[in-house]
């Protein structure tokens, strides 16, 4: 019981290397301890409470922010929001659970190799398991430091491996220092290399002048209010206002002015006159935007981009779906039983885009590969047919509350834009609003919690990165080979058949 209490604990230590509290080194020293408690354990079955303690303590810190959208509706759906956390926590805990336990079966001198191996197998496996959940994948625990570079050869999931292996390197270096010097400093050496490596592929700040401006609407309208009939209008209107606003200081008209997901309160087939209207505002800037709209019954959350007089230039229908929030997976079953979820429309909430596209924004700006919300979490969804010029991300981050959610979400936005080398622009509800340039910076943004807008030159892309070429196969295939070899049964040699021989 102590072993699992510890373990528990330094997961939650490993919780606070991610956003908002970004504490990297705090949370190494808690991955160290979940390496050493793991190299302590007895046997396969108590590796695995090892690491699913260690699980438990990480992800019910880390997403503590999942009680957030069960409080827009307290009385109706307050009461799940313990459940979902302590069950979510419990179940993402299983994949840890299991890499330890796999780990746990290797013979001794192979226990800490195989752990790096099964580890970074089902981090990699949580982001494409059903539908998928990357969300504080370990990668993103160098979000704050120049070891993100990395994510441009390697992505995040490598940089998960390299974590985990420069961890446990230092933890058989510290259990035996008279004999374990040589993993000792090959550790030391990984982390220098990770952070010192990084501040050297970091590519130089751009020259912005010359480049066209965009705009991005932030209305900060909280999630109780925001379908509400009393606020709708006043959302609205302020969106409009931002929209008609004269440019900043120093800089020309925006080319492109985008508003957040779900931003006009009405379906895409009734807002012929909105669009029209908030194409007068813009001028001659193309407007993006989040708006709801059904084909043959079925409802989709897309962006439309609206060009001169309201047209409706380009759309894209959101494609990666979040259960129970956009959709009821098994629909059919939990309504025999009558349990719902957040997602209570008829066909049980949304239907799934076709896939990753890219919107043509014009000449001066290319072709932008929209991302709505949670799209952003995931790697794979940024694999379009042809490479975008920027990443257009909008987003509804009032259902992440504004402790650690829309922090986690904008950091993992960074890592997706310096895993492509591109600018990204991210136009949040009530924020964090933000222009990412291709190796992660946020040039400029707009606090949480504040209304407001923002106008910025768009940052050039950079060049097409290895990462971007290659996505997570190359990884996928080392790591499947390895845990297969190392999940081969061991081969046992009686005394009387070696004697046999003899």
């Amino acid at each position: 019981m102590a072993q699992l209490a510890l373990a528990v604990a330094a997961g939650a230590a490993l919780g606070l290397g991610q956003a908002p509290w970004a504490l990297t080194w705090v949370g190494f020293a808690g991955l160290l301890a979940i390496v050493a408690l793991f190299a302590r354990s007895r046997g396969p079955r108590g590796a695995l409470a090892t690491g699913w303690g260690a699980g438990f303590g990480y992800f019910a810190l880390v997403l503590n922010w999942v009680t957030e959208p069960f409080q827009v509706d307290a009385a109706t759906t307050g009461w799940m929001a313990p459940f979902a956390l302590a069950l979510l926590a419990a179940g993402l805990a299983l994949f840890w659970a299991l890499a330890f336990w796999c780990a746990g079966r290797a013979v001794p001198r192979r226990r800490l190799f195989a752990l790096v191996v099964f580890w970074s197998t089902v981090e990699l496996a949580r982001a494409y398991v059903l539908t998928g959940f990357a969300w504080a994948t370990l990668g993103s625990l160098w979000a704050p430091t120049p070891a993100l570079q990395w994510a441009a050869w390697i992505g995040t999931h490598g940089l998960t491996v390299l974590t985990l292996g420069s961890a446990a390197l230092l933890v058989a270096g510290l259990r035996d220092l008279r004999l374990g010097w040589p993993r000792l400093t090959a550790g030391l050496a990984g982390l220098a290399a990770l952070v010192a490596g990084g501040t050297a592929i970091t590519p130089p700040m751009q020259d912005l002048s010359g480049r066209p401006v965009v705009r991005l609407v932030q209305p900060n309208a909280p999630q109780h209010q925001k379908w509400d009939r009393a606020f709708v209008p006043i959302f609205f209107e302020r969106q409009v206002e931002y929209t008609a606003a004269p440019a900043s200081e120093g800089l020309d008209r925006p080319a492109l002015t985008v508003w957040p997901e779900t931003a006009l309160p009405m379906l895409l087939e009734n807002a012929e006159d909105a669009l029209a209207r908030i194409s007068d505002a813009a001028g001659p800037a193309k407007v993006a935007l989040g708006i709801q709209r059904v084909e043959e019954g079925t409802w989709f959350n897309s962006l439309a981009l609206a060009g001169p007089g309201g047209a409706v230039e380009a759309t894209y229908d959101k494609h990666h779906l979040v259960p129970f929030g956009e959709y009821m997976p098994f629909a059919a079953l939990f309504a025999r039983i009558e349990v719902g979820g957040l997602a209570q429309r008829a066909a049980g909430g949304y239907g799934a885009g076709p896939g990753p596209r890219t919107i043509d924004l014009g000449p001066d700006l290319g072709r932008a590969l929209p991302l709505i919300c949670y799209e952003a979490v995931f790697p794979q969804d940024l694999r379009a047919p042809q490479r975008p010029d920027l990443l257009l991300q909008i987003t509804n981050d009032a259902w992440f509350g504004t402790v650690s959610g829309p922090y986690q979400h904008l950091a993992q936005a960074r890592m997706r834009a310096v895993e492509q080398g591109l600018p990204l622009l991210r136009a949040a509800n009530t924020g964090v609003s933000a222009v990412i340039d291709g190796a992660g910076r946020v040039l400029d943004s707009l606090p949480l919690g504040e209304a407001g807008y923002l106008d910025t030159p768009l940052p050039p892309p950079l060049r097409v990165t290895l990462y971007s070429r290659t996505g997570d196969l190359p990884l996928a295939i080392l790591l499947g080979l390895l845990a297969f070899t190392l999940s081969l049964p061991r081969r046992r040699v009686s005394v009387d058949a070696e004697s046999a021989t003899t």
